[in-house]
């Protein structure tokens, strides 16, 4: 790998959006791109900039219908981050039907008391979407013996007959299983898939866990469903807007919320780094777009 001798780096933690992204970005011919959103207007005030390499996995801040007409490519390699972001969804299952949150209220309460949950083995799980991270978790599920529905917008033909997986209906997936992982991108046909109508449809008691993207989820109706005992927990690692500060979801004690750490362990963060400065020396031919 080269070196590259001419870097800048946004050391200070400051968030960069529009004309300080435009104006940090202007003399620069690559960048690396984590939250920052990529939109036609970024893009074109940046006639020098030739290639995006983008750290993470998510693409939903990146415009790619504007990338591709102001002829930018971007870098992109999937999966890097998916056992970190498996590894805490398996971990919020875990810690919602064990009622650990609860316990530990208690005790900082002052009592010792002995909550009661339930285990993850011989739970029925539904995965909605089964791509990297869906696979991985998948396969740490697979010792807990349970039964395991899929539905995907992608069907991984080669993964699901190696597996004896059928694609299940999503709103049959919703009403049969225990708990629920989402495992989606975020764009168009995927904003609040989790729609007050499919809420409804949840298994009454069940649990949802969202370490995807916040918009796949109507927020309002999540809420109202865990009031009504629908559901009853949800872990939640990504928001429709971060920080959530605002969202009553906070104050619900049936809410376990992470700050968006899915690919925030030191493994995860090292691996999608690298792929992110790997991106800025690949060939053509291994980028998402040219």
């Amino acid at each position: 790998m080269s070196q590259f001798q001419n870097v800048k780096f946004n050391d200070g933690g400051i968030t960069l959006a529009g004309d300080s992204l435009i104006e940090f970005l202007g003399d620069c011919d690559m960048a690396i791109t984590a939250l920052e959103r990529i939109d036609e207007y970024v893009l074109s005030q940046l006639p020098r900039l030739k290639r995006i390499s983008k750290y993470g996995v998510g693409l939903d801040m990146i415009d790619l219908e504007a990338l591709k007409r102001h002829g930018k490519q971007l870098a992109w390699k999937a999966g890097v981050n998916r056992r970190s972001v498996a590894e805490l969804a398996l971990t919020m299952m875990l810690t919602i039907i064990r009622k650990i949150p609860e316990s530990q209220a208690q005790i900082d309460s002052g009592n010792w008391v002995q909550t009661v949950g339930n285990t993850l083995s011989g739970r029925t799980i539904g995965l909605v979407g089964c791509g990297n991270i869906g696979q991985d978790l998948f396969s740490l599920l697979k010792p807990f013996g349970c039964q395991i529905f899929v539905n995907d917008i992608n069907e991984s033909y080669d993964f699901f007959a190696m597996n004896d997986l059928e694609v299940t209906p999503l709103t049959q997936l919703l009403s049969k299983s225990d708990i629920v992982s989402l495992h989606l991108p975020l764009d168009e046909s995927t904003k609040h898939i989790l729609s007050r109508v499919r809420l409804g449809k949840m298994k009454f008691g069940s649990v949802l866990i969202n370490t995807a993207r916040g918009g796949l989820i109507d927020e309002k109706a999540l809420f109202d469903e865990i009031q009504k005992g629908r559901i009853a927990g949800a872990g939640l690692d990504v928001f429709e807007e971060e920080p959530p500060f605002s969202s009553e979801l906070l104050a619900c004690p049936r809410v376990f919320p992470t700050a968006h750490i899915g690919g925030s362990s030191e493994e995860a963060i090292l691996a999608m780094g690298m792929a992110a400065v790997e991106g800025l020396e690949a060939p053509l031919d291994d980028l998402l777009l040219r």
